[in-house]
């Protein structure tokens, strides 16, 4: 059974930090690309930022560029997302996934090839 559980999700300030992770069992991670995505009420979910699984190259939406990064530990089956100068308009439910179509990030990837979501965890950035 495969399983994605996300954590690190909070209340901080704008401007502060925060770490999620993105911890994988059942399914062999290094043959993956793996998302970060968010849900911010009333919206779509939306793509935050992707691992490669072919190699390390990385993609990043426009409005998380030079704030977050994205790196994995295929040995730990671990995925993380850095968050740095966080804003009020990151506020969301931040989830991570495996898109079962490519092992390459690409920026058209929608959605809808991503599986074995996590139950999310909350990022709230307030003063």
């Amino acid at each position: 059974q495969v399983q994605f559980v996300e954590s690190g999700g909070g209340l901080v300030q704008p401007g502060g930090s925060l770490r999620l992770s993105c911890a994988a069992s059942g399914l062999t991670m290094r043959d993956y690309a793996i998302g970060w995505f968010r849900q911010a009420p009333g919206k779509e979910r939306e793509a935050v930022a992707c691992s490669s699984a072919s190699d390390s190259s990385t993609i990043y939406a426009d409005f998380v560029k030079g704030r977050f990064t994205i790196s994995r530990d295929n040995a730990r089956s671990t995925v993380t997302l850095q968050m740095n100068s966080l804003k009020p308009e990151d506020t969301a439910v931040y989830y991570c996934a495996a898109n079962l179509m490519r092992r390459r990030c690409v920026a058209s990837a929608t959605k809808h090839e991503y599986d074995y979501w996590g139950q999310g965890t909350q990022v709230a950035v307030s003063s």
